[in-house]
């Protein structure tokens, strides 16, 4: 790894990560604002902006946009989070001065046509309807807005098509003028790359962003509930979430190792019972996500109706026994998925410039791999059952579920059962002449 940074007059940061086994290089601009930066009014807003960079500067068209960077058998995209939103490239090492050029064009020049921003909204009311199509994407958002219901962080990335709808050239241009500064932005670039000809493109073409920071956010208060919605489909989409981890918290990595035991792959505790035992469903997994003051820690699956009255319990089952007992073989197997992990994404130019990025962006500075597989390798099996028993006891679980979901039991129950299973486990288990693998709450019957 070889990784360098350096930080313009005007507040920018410039790093970058020469690979130089490579002929290609990654670069993108990553900006620190996301939908929870938004007012209740400028729901949607950073998602637009991000579409409206595409869409002509004052020496660009859009078409002309799309010509040059494929001229060179380039490639350019955009993302939007909900804490930053970025722009990147994928071009041929020679490449590299066009691919700065246009970066700093499209972020510092956009015309926010208002006959294109029409257009675009109309696209965009179209990817919202999209996402009301499919049953999963509106069950994640609507965890996310029952997680931190009434804050900007439960918000949908997209907005609403009343939001959308509203936005002007002139708000979307305020908005750019708020977040769009040197100090906010992040220049990472990965690959066949020099790190002080990059400097000095970034001086050049970046020298009229101004500096200082970006507007903030308000802090998140994770509340948990439910949120129901009944269809009809085939399957119900399931998901139960906690209260999770910031990035800097002590066990942000611990978090992530307890994910991958309860959830990260075939071998896994909730893939081997739910569907290898029981074959309640195709798939059923674990995540974890970490924001600046808050996360999420969730378990997603899909059923059908049917099952439901069984699947809730065998899941509460695990998550009362990961509290109760890990092995140090299923915590080194979660271990070595986050590390090869890792190192496969060091291989790539486009993830490498994405680490760094964020790195910048959330400590300050980069992490050497070694670092990060230092902290890996230091969590031990009992501090992931103790960061189990926190996470499933210590918080409000949220409940979102779409589909035939009538037979699904409700939030407080649930709470009720997980409480309920940490204390009276064993005694439960021996008069129902259980084993403790599922004692009080995984017994496949209705609660």
């Amino acid at each position: 790894m070889d990784v360098r940074i350096s930080r313009l007059a005007n507040g920018l940061t410039v790093v970058t990560d020469h690979m130089a086994h490579l002929e290609t290089a990654a670069l993108g601009v990553w900006v620190r604002v996301g939908s929870r930066n938004e007012t209740e009014s400028q729901h949607g807003l950073t998602h637009l902006l991000e579409h409206m960079a595409f869409k002509g500067t004052h020496r660009r068209s859009a078409r002309a946009i799309a010509e040059e960077i494929e001229a060179v058998g380039g490639e350019l995209n955009a993302s939007t989070s909900v804490e930053n939103t970025a722009y990147y490239v994928r071009v041929l090492a020679d490449d590299v001065p066009l691919a700065v050029d246009l970066l700093a064009d499209i972020l510092g020049n956009s015309l926010l046509d208002p006959v294109e921003l029409k257009r675009e909204q109309h696209v965009i009311l179209q990817e919202i309807g999209g996402v009301q199509d499919s049953p999963e994407d509106c069950a994640f958002d609507q965890m996310q807005e029952t997680a931190w219901s009434g804050q900007p962080l439960g918000r949908t990335i997209l907005g609403t098509p009343q939001t959308v709808s509203s936005f002007t050239s002139e708000g979307i241009r305020e908005y750019l003028d708020t977040h769009y500064r040197a100090g906010n932005m992040v220049l990472a670039a990965a690959g066949k790359v020099d790190h002080d000809a990059i400097v000095k493109l970034a001086e050049t073409c970046f020298a009229d962003f101004p500096a200082g920071p970006g507007g903030g956010f308000e802090p998140a208060i994770y509340a948990g509930g439910e949120s129901r919605q009944t269809r009809d489909l085939m399957e119900a989409q399931l998901l139960l979430g906690f209260e999770g981890k910031p990035y800097k918290h002590p066990d942000y990595y611990t978090i992530q190792i307890l994910a991958g035991v309860l959830g990260g792959g075939m071998s896994s505790r909730l893939f081997q019972e739910v569907r290898e035992a029981r074959g309640l469903c195709y798939a059923v997994y674990a995540f974890h996500w970490s924001f600046t003051d808050t996360g999420l820690f969730g378990i997603h699956a899909a059923a059908g109706e049917e099952d439901l009255d069984e699947l809730m319990p065998v899941l509460l089952g695990e998550l009362a026994r990961i509290g109760e007992h890990v092995s140090e073989t299923e915590v080194e197997r979660a271990r070595a998925q986050i590390r090869a992990s890792l190192m496969m994404s060091m291989e790539s130019p486009v993830a490498r410039a994405g680490q760094i990025a964020r790195q910048i962006m959330v400590y300050g500075h980069c992490l050497e791999p070694a670092q990060i597989l230092e902290r890996i390798n230091a969590v031990s099996a009992e501090d992931v059952r103790r960061v189990a028993a926190q996470t499933f006891s210590g918080s409000a679980p949220t409940i979102s579920a779409v589909g035939p979901v009538s037979r699904l039991m409700d939030a407080a129950s649930i709470a009720q059962r997980l409480g309920a299973a940490r204390s009276g486990a064993a005694q439960t288990g021996a008069e129902n002449g259980q084993s403790g693998r599922f004692a009080g709450i995984g017994t496949g019957k209705p609660l």
